[in-house]
């Protein structure tokens, strides 16, 4: 039987569909993920009090109750509830190898940190309310750190199990819980993101209490182990949840941000908590898959889950950036609104240098020194949900290529001329002359040029096209860059 809230719920929005005339199974498919989980929640409510949670420590030589207080309990003098629990008389001799059960809730949590691996551009960071500083490799981060990245700044961090937090640019968020309980193990991660947006690849839990949260004013987003993405909205007070691996459990945040900058629990709202340590990702008011996506307004339930777009394809991935921008052109992908284009220095991305947006499937993302590196692309959709993503490596060798051409006075030969501003050995040109843009079928189609002129006598009247493509070989590798086909008329 459901209980009081959910009946005054499903009366609410009953009556919502019969004023706006819906079948009733459509009410019905609508109301199942926010019931699902509300019924979790209520069902838990009504259950019985659970026993303290236990677990155990076996005694060793010279252990007193006083010392296991000392080494694993939030406080000493807790050890009046340990004798308590295991009805010890003697606390001082204990007998080795005998088994106490310690309730978790006693138990000290130690702090852990965050390692800062990647930096580039604007990024900073601040203890708390503390001036912010400048980001660097290797620094390391506790709970109650802020980082927040600039419009060109780029931030990873990674944690002591591994997992990996990586912030693009208009960042912001703080590392509200960063600790692991003693004798169990167990983790508790919580990062709230104000701003911006959190690629995270988070390492499989082994403990049943380990939790790892992404909070927005919106949403909460846990995790037992996966790659997703969190983003905020501010400005729309929306939420995206994107899932590449694994699941996610997603629920409406009873969460209000604070003048400090912290969340609080905020009294008007009238959804549900965050989830504790142990609560299954199931009883999440929505569990988004691997290739799903949520979008989540502020106040409102959790939004229910969508299919992410498919990768898309790069057009020529092998191509060389050799131009004075790099540039990739996405192959249009059907129902795709916008793209994006990352790049890095490594293949997972984590240390990220570029990331561009565009409503059109020909991204620029501005110079880069040469070199090899990766792009990452996505497609875009209506909701402004991001889709399943592609990486290719590509190489960065920049060389321009600069061309002339004219008439040798007082003749009639015409003469061509270029330059590249890379040398390197064997270069090798190439002169190709015709009568149609395509240069299909050319007049002149000269090879193996060491210098940078080629000269053409006794040319007819006529319109002209031309290009000279420059061949190099370096480092055991050939590369080939072409000018633009060019045109001109001859009116003798």
């Amino acid at each position: 039987m459901k209980g009081p809230r959910a009946v005054q719920a499903t009366v609410v929005k009953a009556s919502a569909v019969r004023a706006s005339a819906l079948p009733l199974f459509a009410f019905a498919l609508a109301l199942v993920p926010f019931a699902r989980g509300a019924e979790a929640r209520e069902s838990a409510a009504r259950a019985p009090a659970q026993p303290p949670e236990m677990t155990t420590y076996v005694t060793r030589p010279g252990d007193s109750l006083y010392d296991i207080a000392a080494r694993y309990l939030r406080s000493p003098a807790d050890w009046k509830k340990l004798a308590s629990v295991n009805r010890v008389s003697e606390p001082r001799r204990l007998r080795p190898g005998t088994t106490l059960r310690v309730p978790v809730a006693l138990l000290r949590q130690d702090s852990l940190s965050a390692k800062v691996i990647a930096a580039n551009g604007p990024a900073q960071h601040a203890f708390r309310n503390g001036p912010l500083l400048p980001l660097t490799v290797g620094a390391s981060l506790v709970e109650g750190d802020r980082v927040q990245t600039g419009h060109n700044g780029f931030a990873t961090l990674e944690l002591a199990d591994g997992s990996h937090i990586a912030l693009p640019p208009d960042t912001s968020l703080d590392l509200a819980t960063l600790r692991q309980t003693v004798l169990t193990g167990a983790t508790d991660r919580i990062v709230n993101l104000h701003s911006g947006e959190v690629s995270t690849e988070v390492t499989h839990a082994t403990k049943k209490d380990d939790r790892f949260q992404i909070r927005s004013p919106s949403v909460v987003a846990g995790v037992r182990g996966t790659q997703f993405r969190v983003s905020y909205d501010g400005a729309k007070g929306a939420t995206a949840v994107e899932v590449l691996d694994g699941a996610v459990g997603v629920d409406a945040a009873s969460l209000a941000q604070g003048r400090s900058g912290a969340y609080a629990p905020s009294a008007s709202s009238a959804l549900h908590a965050a989830p504790a340590p142990g609560t299954p990702l199931a009883a999440s008011e929505q569990l988004v898959a691997a290739h799903h996506g949520s979008l989540t307004l502020a106040g409102e339930p959790a939004g229910a889950p969508v299919p992410l777009l498919d990768a898309p394809s790069l057009l020529n991935p092998s191509r060389v950036q050799d131009d004075n921008e790099v540039a990739f052109d996405i192959a249009p992908l059907q129902d795709a609104r916008g793209y994006r284009a990352q790049i890095g220095r490594d293949a997972g991305l984590l240390d990220m240098i570029r990331d561009t947006r565009s409503a059109d499937p020909h991204v620029p993302l501005g110079a880069l020194d040469d070199g090899t590196y990766f792009v990452r692309i996505s497609a875009i959709d209506e909701r402004g949900l991001e889709g399943m993503p592609a990486s290719y490596a590509f190489v960065r060798r920049h060389m321009s290529l600069g061309t002339s051409a004219g008439r040798i006075e007082g003749s009639r030969d015409f003469a061509f001329r270029w330059f590249t501003d890379r040398n390197a050995q064997n270069t090798r040109f190439r002169f190709v002359l015709g009568t149609t843009d395509d240069l299909r079928v050319p007049l002149v189609d000269r090879t193996d040029i060491t210098s940078g002129e080629a000269v053409v006598r006794d040319l007819p009247k006529g319109v002209y096209y031309w290009t000279v493509i420059a061949e190099q070989f370096d480092n055991g590798h050939y590369y080939q860059k072409a000018s633009p086909i060019q045109s001109f008329r001859l009116d003798w």
